[in-house]
């Protein structure tokens, strides 16, 4: 996205004066924002990537303006004119409008003031239109007086990035949904084929590469589950709570109503925290959830580190798997394909991991009765969650619907592994395994051959025991229990 300049946003023709307590500024006539988000663009030239950039935020903001606006109406704080004004206003910009108008960078000193301001502004501009009225007169409908009324970026911001990360965790979820099914589609389809398992990358026993693509949906399953317990606690919200979280300028009901009007705008179960001063300075939610979705990188990262891993060669590498090619891998190495979507989502785990500790020393670093660094705890979140969820999906959807086995050659590995010995134990003695593992090292034969050669277990018997079925689940050969 373009770095977002004073100079970009005064190209449209004509203007109108604005005035604050700092002086007089000229604002384009066509723009819904003011002075003071001027004043924030003009201050934070930083990411270049404006809060529009985020819309499930845009959309929060809005929704947290329409349900105070609701909540002042009841409580006779605000009249019917206004009230439908802005209920409109921000009903157009729940719906997708005016999304170019929320200018300010996402990452700004001021604990998020300027995005509030920015939203203030957009919304009683849109207001004053729908009132057939000029942008700009505000002694009609302010941004601060009406729009903020009974609220505080403190409370504002930090309830609509919850609602926002809730929102966005849902469709995260949505994604790992996705790619645990296509895990559990290989799992099925690999179900009888036998590879050798390993452990510190060492020959280890046998095993099914059904069982190795199920372990990998288990891993996402599991970790669903934390993604839903963590977002509980992002349901808790300090709306009315203002500056500092004693309610100052506020009805004694407004919090109450305004929950319930949020809750029903925005269709999620929200409550109203216990202590508001707590709430207020406390970023323990966004830390606590931001570690999950590190969770979820690190499992996926290390997902991908064993496909890369079993897709190695086609001639020097494992060669146990076959990877989907999905484009040219050299400039100079004629046709060489590489694990290209491993390695994407490899990149989107290194890069949650380092947002996990940016919102963590932001949130250590709230002082007294307020955290300012919730912008970049915000762009940090958001940036996670919609990373993490299109990694998801264009790993299952590029990669591992489209994975094939080398099937022989995985058979002809188990017969030649030194691992088989460990299943035989328990029939030829621990002695006679170990003679056998030596003698098939040193030797480069067969565990089977040298087995069959010393008549310490027949053909049928072997191939009893080396049955897919048994291989996978050892016990139920031994127990019977096999279905």
């Amino acid at each position: 996205m373009a770095q977002t300049t004073v100079s970009s946003l005064l190209q449209p023709i004509g203007s109108r004066t604005e005035t604050d307590f700092m002086g007089t500024r000229l604002i384009p006539a066509g723009a819904y924002w003011g002075i003071q988000t001027l004043r924030a663009v003009e201050n934070f030239p930083i990411t270049g990537t404006a809060i529009s950039s985020f819309p499930r935020l845009v959309q929060a903001l809005a929704q947290v303006k329409h349900a105070a606006v609701l909540a002042n109406f009841d409580l006779g704080l605000i009249d019917r004119t206004k009230k439908e004004a802005i209920v409109q206003a921000c009903h157009d910009i729940e719906q997708g409008f005016l999304r170019d108008q929320f200018v300010v960078d996402v990452i700004q000193g001021g604990a998020g003031t300027s995005t509030n301001m920015n939203a203030n502004e957009v919304i009683a501009n849109r207001a004053l239109e729908h009132l057939g009225l000029a942008r700009g007169q505000y002694s009609v409908i302010h941004p601060n007086g009406d729009v903020n009324m009974g609220q505080s970026t403190n409370d504002v911001y930090p309830t609509a990035i919850k609602i926002a990360t809730i929102k966005g965790a849902h469709e995260l979820l949505s994604s790992m949904t996705h790619l645990r099914e296509a895990l559990l589609r290989k799992a099925i389809e690999f179900d009888d084929v036998v590879k050798v398992g390993r452990t510190q990358l060492q020959d280890a026993v046998p095993m099914t590469l059904g069982q190795e693509f199920s372990t990998y949906a288990v891993m996402m399953d599991e970790d669903e589950r934390r993604v839903r317990e963590a977002l509980v606690h992002l349901h808790e919200i300090n709306l009315g709570a203002t500056a500092i979280g004693t309610g100052i300028n506020t009805h004694p009901r407004y919090a109450a109503e305004a929950c319930t009007h949020l809750q029903r705008i925005t269709g999620l179960p929200l409550v109203t925290a216990g202590n508001l001063v707590e709430a207020t300075q406390d970023c323990g939610a966004f830390v606590l959830f931001s570690g999950t979705l590190k969770r979820v990188a690190v499992k996926l990262s290390k997902i991908c580190n064993d496909l890369r891993l079993l897709s190695s060669g086609p001639r020097a590498g494992f060669a146990e798997i076959n990877l989907p090619p999905r484009q040219a891998g050299s400039s100079i190495m004629p046709g060489k394909v590489n694990p290209v979507i491993p390695e994407v989502v490899n990149q989107v785990a290194f890069e949650v991991i380092g947002n996990d500790v940016t919102i963590t020393m932001a949130a250590e670093a709230g002082q007294l009765q307020l955290n300012a660094f919730e912008p970049v705890i915000a762009r940090s979140l958001f940036a996670s969650l919609t990373h993490l969820s299109a990694a998801c999906t264009t790993l299952a959807d590029h990669c591992i619907d489209g994975i094939t086995a080398n099937k022989e050659y995985l058979r002809c590995q188990v017969e030649a592994s030194i691992g088989v010995v460990t299943i035989l134990n328990p029939l030829i003695g621990y002695d006679a395994a170990t003679s056998i593992a030596r003698h098939a090292l040193s030797t480069g034969r067969s565990v089977t051959s040298l087995v069959l050669e010393r008549g310490l277990l027949s053909a049928a018997e072997l191939e009893e025991i080396l049955r897919p079925e048994h291989l996978a689940n050892p016990q139920a050969r031994i127990t019977g229990t096999e279905s």
